[in-house]
């Protein structure tokens, strides 16, 4: 709440919202503890749903519940269960965007909306493509950006995210690569992994 507040005043447009991990709270603990944020700043919220790093996972009917709160707005859905996603869409209007890469376009066909992506940091018009092509209803198009896309989103996970799109970047030239601890430098062999990834993509020679 304190951090939500802090971002509204220092100016931020929206708020990206985790679900609390560790005590793995009940939906009504759930609820309640978005509910209070909402209530308590006037500020765009979305929904952070990812259980293989929070140790939770959000129920669509929570979700639900939550929608109609006028500033929750959306839900960042990377749980990679597609069914999930269904569930809140035929329960509630929110705005799902996909959280994992891979199913963007499996996500979109079921009415998703976009995606809050990790690879789009190394090809931001080839993510764009395949969102512009879902939301069109392109999917042939799709498809094709889709398989296109699959092995660099896979690549991204070789080591715990976001240690292969910061090294992407680092081999791309675009940063220098430096992680802060815990996070640590990729090994050498899946550096020369992602590299190879990096190279079939076209992005490197």
């Amino acid at each position: 709440l304190r951090l939500t507040r802090h971002a509204k005043k220092a100016g931020a447009d929206g708020a990206l919202l985790i679900t609390p991990y560790y005590n793995k709270p009940t939906p009504e603990g759930l609820y309640r503890h978005y509910k209070l944020i909402a209530e308590e700043v006037d500020i765009p919220i979305v929904i952070y749903n990812v259980p293989s790093r929070t140790g939770i996972s959000i129920l669509p009917e929570t979700v639900a519940r939550l929608s109609e709160m006028k500033n929750i707005i959306g839900i960042k859905e990377a749980s990679g269960n597609i069914d999930q996603t269904t569930q809140i869409l035929q329960l509630c209007n929110i705005t799902v965007l996909s959280g994992d890469d891979s199913l963007t376009l499996p996500i979109m066909s079921v009415g998703g909306k976009g995606v809050i992506s990790v690879v789009a940091n190394i090809v931001p018009a080839d993510t764009a493509a395949l969102t512009r092509y879902c939301l069109d209803g392109n999917f042939e198009a799709a498809r094709k950006c889709h398989h296109k896309l699959f092995p660099l989103c896979k690549g991204m996970f070789i080591e715990t995210n976001p240690i292969p799109v910061k090294t992407a970047m680092k081999l791309l030239g675009r940063i220098n690569g430096e992680m802060r601890l815990p996070l640590c430098d990729m090994t050498k062999e899946n550096e020369n992994k992602l590299a190879n990834i990096l190279k079939d993509y076209g992005l490197t020679y």
